[in-house]
């Protein structure tokens, strides 16, 4: 590189750094109220009873991730074993197992049908399958989707005909279920693309992503363009979530924080953290009605926080090892939880 191109990188990273100071200086003259103060009159949650109601138990391996069915009732879940299960949650039975051709199944969804389920990891892929009781599901696999790293997380669009993906090598990618091919790309993360969703608003155009470079950014599926970017973890970001309203979402990461980021307002509106958490976050999801954000943790077990008034209102102890993945029911009746402990479990 020459002296002169050395020259105008380092003019641009001070240009870079002198628009993200305005920009912030420009959120704190807006920052009127904080969130907490405008929640003070809000009666505190108390006596908050949850317990587990059902512990499902059937993988041979670290449980990594679980997703529930819109009806209600089922679940699918995948493990280190190189299996992916799906469960009756109400009787604890499986209904369906599959043996993937590799070990670490990371990511898994359950499309907003019920119909089809969707899995991968460390074999780069994710595989489409159509859940039927009348055929080896096993038969119906179709390899959708194929990254240069390890997929991380997926997830189905409000259809059965495409799929979402991020992957370890730092990209998002939507896909065509049918033709298998790849419809939009997305790149904006400098490092392990970590989790995904999709915002419940009714368009549905938008989705938030989390990486191991500890930013989420917001992306309209149409363009292929982040629309917003929030930094704020000290960590890598292991998960993310919008709220029921589609108008903020949460993250959880390994500085052991959970943290708030509202979209109109454009920054981070609640830190969920005390000084006795020490280990990191993994995972987590809001209540029905968003009062409620359930994390899980690598101690072993699930806080509870309210999101408006930003103190642990329970900690729900049962797992023996990590929390790695949780999901609250579609009617927001049962909470699931996936352990490094071999087993999920239904608390309500």
């Amino acid at each position: 590189m020459t002296a002169s191109s050395k020259d105008n990188v380092i003019t641009l990273q001070d240009e870079i750094e002198a628009l993200k100071n305005k920009l912030n200086e420009e959120r704190q003259r807006l920052n009127d109220v904080e969130l907490s103060a405008v929640s003070a009159k809000l009666e505190c949650i108390n006596n908050l009873s949850i317990k587990v109601r059902r512990t499902l138990k059937g993988h041979q391996g670290k449980v990594l991730s679980m997703d529930w069915s819109s009806d209600k009732r089922h679940v699918v879940s995948t493990s280190q074993d190189g299996k992916m299960l799906v469960w009756d949650a109400y009787t604890t039975n499986k209904e369906h197992a599959v043996t993937m051709p590799t070990t670490w199944i990371m990511a898994c969804s359950y499309s907003r049908s019920g119909n089809l389920v969707a899995c991968g990891g460390l074999d780069n892929k994710c595989h489409v399958y159509r859940l039927s009781l009348d055929e080896d599901v096993s038969a119906t696999k179709k390899t959708v989707a194929v990254h240069t790293g390890y997929m991380s997380c997926c997830q189905f669009t409000n259809s059965d005909n495409q799929i979402l993906t991020g992957s370890g090598d730092s990209t998002i990618a939507l896909w065509d279920i049918e033709s298998c091919k790849l419809i939009q790309g997305f790149h904006g993360h400098r490092a392990d693309v970590t989790g995904l969703h999709f915002s419940p608003a009714e368009t549905g155009c938008t989705f938030v992503s989390g990486g191991a470079d500890k930013t989420a950014i917001v992306w309209d599926i149409r363009t292929g363009h982040p629309v917003q970017h929030f930094e704020g973890p000290e960590a890598d970001i292991n998960g993310v979530k919008f709220y029921p309203s589609g108008d903020s979402f949460a993250t959880a990461s390994d500085d052991a924080t959970c943290r708030l980021f509202d979209l109109r307002a454009d920054r981070e509106v609640n830190i969920f953290a005390k000084d006795s958490i020490i280990f990191p976050s993994t995972s987590l999801d809001f209540s029905l009605s968003g009062r409620l954000l359930y994390a899980g943790y690598n101690d072993y077990t699930v806080n509870v926080w309210d999101t408006l008034k930003v103190n642990r209102v329970s900690v729900l102890f049962g797992h023996e090892n990590r929390v790695s993945c949780l999901g609250v029911s579609p009617d927001g009746c049962a909470l699931m939880t996936g352990s490094w402990d071999y087993t999920l479990r239904v608390w309500a």
